[in-house]
């Protein structure tokens, strides 16, 4: 039901929404010079980063050939509409060099897995 959120127009509209409420607040702060929109700046600044994690780890960190090399070992093991989303989510989750030095064995990453790998297969609405 809420898919849309993960997907990368999502967040590039979101971006251009907080982008909007910076200029918006900026133009309002040096109209008025009140402290108030200087908050808002700052808070839209913090929230501006948050959305810009995935979208940076998915599309600056992993090039082209990591990704496919990732992809192929993942149809070894399993189907490929299930290793599209559980790589897809690697990508967002994880640099490449916060990949490449992860612990594949260690409890958190498998607990990652398996909680992608049921939202992944979950096709419910709820």
């Amino acid at each position: 039901m809420f898919d849309f959120l993960d997907s990368d127009w999502f967040i590039i509209s979101l971006e251009i929404v907080f982008l909007l409420f910076i200029a918006y607040d900026a133009k309002k702060y040096f109209e008025t010079k009140k402290k108030e929109y200087i908050t808002n700046i700052v808070l839209t600044l913090g929230f501006f980063i948050w959305a810009f994690i995935p979208f940076y780890n998915s599309y600056m960190t992993w090039s082209e050939d990591k990704k496919h090399e990732l992809i192929s070992e993942c149809k070894k093991e399993n189907n490929e509409t299930l290793c599209q989303c559980l790589d897809e989510k690697i990508f967002k989750e994880y640099s490449f060099e916060d990949f490449k030095s992860l612990d594949k064995n260690s409890s958190d990453f498998n607990e990652f897995i398996k909680e992608t790998k049921e939202e992944c297969l979950d096709d419910s609405w709820f």
